[in-house]
């Protein structure tokens, strides 16, 4: 169990995920048609949403996780606002088994991460001239199953030469 680096450190042995830093890595707004885009539209914008985690290992047991949000709202063919964050944390994973530190790393993490970015993407959208975009929860476990079904999906398309 010794050369598991993420069972290394914490009290007892017991399980633990600590945030050692949090911050915002890049961020964009734009509100390309103000202020055209801040009059009263007819109909409601078409809000389109992508998410996406990534991480990396720091150290033995420390991992950096982003978590990258990028949106936009459009009215018919117009763009009202776009943005992009990525809200990025660094996590101390400790006591993990070794088949679980991938979950919990690329689910758990951005978990804790995401209420912080979403009120980052509500203050700018309500900054830019509109009511907050709020964005509803993510589940992170229906998105981690859903990358590793589209890995796997790619890996089996694959022939090895």
């Amino acid at each position: 169990m010794a050369d598991n680096p993420a069972n290394n450190g914490a009290p007892g042995g017991m399980p633990a995920l600590n945030a050692l830093a949090q911050y915002c890595k890049d961020f964009s707004f734009e509100n390309p048609n103000a202020p055209r885009s801040l009059q009263q539209q007819s109909e409601g914008p078409q809000i389109n949403l992508q998410v996406n985690v990534n991480a990396k290992q720091l150290a033995e047991a420390d991992f950096e996780v982003d978590l990258t949000l990028e949106g936009n709202a459009k009215a018919g063919n117009d763009v009202l606002f776009a943005f992009e964050l990525t809200y990025s944390g660094v996590f101390r994973v400790q006591n993990i088994p070794q088949e679980q530190l991938h979950p919990v790393v690329m689910i758990e993490c951005p978990r804790l991460l995401f209420p912080f970015a979403r009120q980052i993407v509500a203050d700018a959208v309500r900054n830019g001239g509109f009511p907050p975009l709020y964005i509803d929860p993510i589940d992170f476990v229906a998105l981690y199953r859903q990358r590793a079904s589209e890995l796997q999906d790619q890996q089996g398309g694959q022939t090895l030469s």
